[in-house]
């Protein structure tokens, strides 16, 4: 694990990689009883495909007040649900990816219970970090602050058509009446 600059993004991330998708993996809360307590229901990651076998996984508190565990992976080919976990494929495009959950319909699909809160979250290797962040609703890439879109989007401005006209300033009276003199 260490913190590197991405050459696309242009900013520091944290890469996780190893060999062993399971032997590396940043987790939050370190404590395995402890929670997060986030009760947005929406999950987005900012990741870097490194072409390698990569895993996460979420832990959730449903209305059941059971632990129930989301799995996402590149290396499955078809979702498994037990009563405790559900393991999902995901196919991730090359480079840079903004991987978004609906983690209450997830819950809701697989366990036929209602999302309460995230418990814990757990990045697995083999991925380049950008942002992970939790929100109420799906945004837009435009909506977004520049710190969570997936590039640093620049203020263009559109040039003015034509100039504006100079604004005259204050009138001399002495100066008007002489130029009005002078043409008549």
């Amino acid at each position: 694990m260490k913190q590197v600059l991405d050459d696309v993004v242009k900013s520091n991330v944290f890469q996780i990689q190893s060999l062993n998708v399971n032997a590396c993996c940043i987790t939050c809360p370190v404590d395995p009883k402890g929670s997060l307590g986030v009760r947005m229901p929406y999950l987005t990651l900012l990741l870097k495909n490194l072409r390698q076998y990569f895993t996460f996984e979420i832990t959730i508190l449903d209305s059941e007040k059971i632990r129930r565990r989301v799995r996402l992976s590149n290396y499955h080919t078809v979702s498994k649900i037990s009563t405790f976990m559900v393991t999902k494929p995901m196919c991730m495009d090359e480079g840079w990816n903004r991987v978004g959950l609906k983690l209450a319909e997830i819950v809701s699909d697989a366990f036929k219970t209602t999302y309460v809160e995230t418990v814990r979250i757990q990045v697995h290797a083999n991925c380049r970090l950008k942002r992970i962040y939790f929100s109420s609703q799906e945004y837009k890439e435009d909506e977004l602050p520049n710190a969570y879109r997936m590039y640093k989007m620049a203020v263009v401005r559109e040039k003015p058509k034509r100039l504006p006209k100079k604004i005259a300033g204050p009138v001399d009276k002495k100066s008007t009446a002489v130029v009005e003199q002078a043409k008549t």
